[in-house]
């Protein structure tokens, strides 16, 4: 186990903000692409704990700043420890771990909007969330054949979890770069936007999630996660319980008031 160092993070690698139920994280490294040095790690490490602590966040938005959405694992750290790799990795990603875990595995919703380069574990990153939303000039660059390695930061999740093992593996062993067309016609994003309008698309999408109330979201995105591996029996008689565990909350009676204009649904109390 890698010790940790409180004095590693560096706030200002990785910006936090909240708007009502929205929390947005800016990945702010502009200068070098938002690459993931040990400094952003350890931040983004305690973006995730504080995060954790905000029940009423029900959005999470992931955001680079500059030309790029994430340019993937920094370079330059890799340059400089040629020789010697894993300590530095080991430490690098298990302090980035903390923050991919989180956003595998909340029951919140993960939005990512994605401009210019997200390579390497940027296109993990991108795909890692619940939906993606890209600009024109977005280009996925998966990078990890190319230098000899595996995948990482969670890549092997979110791009099977969108479009499949077989789709995972053309991307990750057979393709330079994808296109952010090309990323919408394979379900990789849901939208794509002139790169101009990303900022305003981004904000229109995580308020029309953020109106989702939190139990059916959570709920929802448990059946999608389970189903793949779940037979049909239980996949069925899981649905059944969620959805009579939703339909017993107050937001599920006045939602169904206000469908009918504030009228007792038929055969309910008065």
């Amino acid at each position: 186990m890698i010790p940790e160092r409180a004095t590693s993070a560096s706030p200002s690698a990785a910006l936090l903000a909240f708007e009502e139920h929205v929390a947005t994280v800016t990945l702010n490294r502009p200068g070098r692409l938002n690459a993931i040095d040990v400094a952003m790690a350890y931040r983004l490490r305690d973006v995730a704990r504080e995060l954790a602590t905000h029940p009423e966040i029900r959005v999470i938005v992931i955001e680079g700043a500059g030309p790029a959405f994430c340019a993937g694992g920094d370079i330059d750290v890799f340059v400089q420890h040629l020789g010697n790799m894993t300590p530095i990795v080991t430490e690098l990603l298990t302090a980035y771990h903390e923050f991919v875990a989180l956003l595998a595995g909340t029951p919140k919703l993960v939005l990512t909007s994605v401009h210019g380069a997200a390579a390497g574990a940027g296109l993990s990153l991108a795909f890692l969330g619940d939906l993606c939303i890209a600009a024109d000039d977005a280009r996925f660059t998966p990078g990890y054949a190319m230098l000899g390695v595996s995948p990482d930061g969670g890549g092997t999740v979110g791009l099977v979890r969108a479009v499949g093992a077989r789709r995972a593996l053309q991307i990750f062993l057979a393709e330079d770069q994808v296109s952010a067309a090309q990323a919408l016609e394979w379900g990789l994003v849901c939208k794509v936007v002139p790169a101009s309008a990303l900022a305003d698309e981004t904000s229109r999408l995580a308020r029309r999630l953020a109106r989702t109330e939190p139990a059916a979201a959570a709920a929802t995105k448990a059946l999608i996660r389970r189903s793949s591996s779940t037979d049909l029996h239980d996949q069925l008689e899981a649905e059944m319980t969620s959805l009579t565990d939703c339909m017993a909350s107050p937001s599920f009676e006045a939602a169904v008031r206000r469908f009918v204009g504030g009228r007792p649904a038929e055969g309910g109390a008065s």
